[in-house]
């Protein structure tokens, strides 16, 4: 009875070590299921700021992630379980803003999206102001919507407001 009972044991404790990897492995997510997981959240991922090639690494080393960017970590070094919720989308937020773009209070007469600056001044030109160097860039430049810390500002108040134009650019 006792030999029966240890070859059991035994048999069980053998079948958990095997179990063991074949639960860690199934829990990790190819590049097809990672790029499917952030297309249906990509508008939340890019909010929170991450790169898809984050994400989609984060995800395939069976990592928890969240739509806020911030991985979970797994709990007692084990590797946390994958589990997929489908909720309802939340109401759109206003566009997240353009690379880089600064989400500091801006001053008077500065915007954060083209939009507002073109309801501003309807029937002038937008500019893209880069608020550290004063300058401002034009639609047709690479700068555009691309600096550190910037603005869409009206080109009628910019040198109010202190800023000169690119000199390697014309105006459209």
């Amino acid at each position: 009875m006792i030999r029966n009972y240890l070859a059991g044991l035994l048999c069980l404790t053998l079948l958990g070590l095997v179990a063991a990897p074949m639960d860690a492995a199934a829990q990790q997510k190819t590049t097809k299921q990672c790029n499917d997981e952030y297309a249906a959240n990509k508008a939340a991922i890019q909010a929170s700021g991450k790169k898809k090639a984050d994400f989609v690494a984060e995800c395939k080393a069976g990592q928890s992630t969240s739509t806020t960017g911030q991985a979970a970590a797994p709990a007692s070094g084990a590797t946390a379980p994958k589990t997929t919720t489908t909720t309802p989308a939340p109401t759109p937020a206003p566009a997240p803003p353009k690379t880089g773009q600064s989400t500091t209070a801006l001053a008077a007469g500065q915007f954060a999206t083209e939009g507002q600056a073109k309801t501003h001044c309807p029937g002038g030109t937008v500019v893209w102001a880069n608020l550290d160097s004063k300058i401002y860039h034009f639609s047709t430049s690479k700068d555009y919507g691309n600096t550190k810390h910037g603005a869409y500002m009206c080109e009628k108040d910019t040198a109010g407001a202190g800023f000169r134009a690119a000199k390697n650019e014309k105006h459209p």
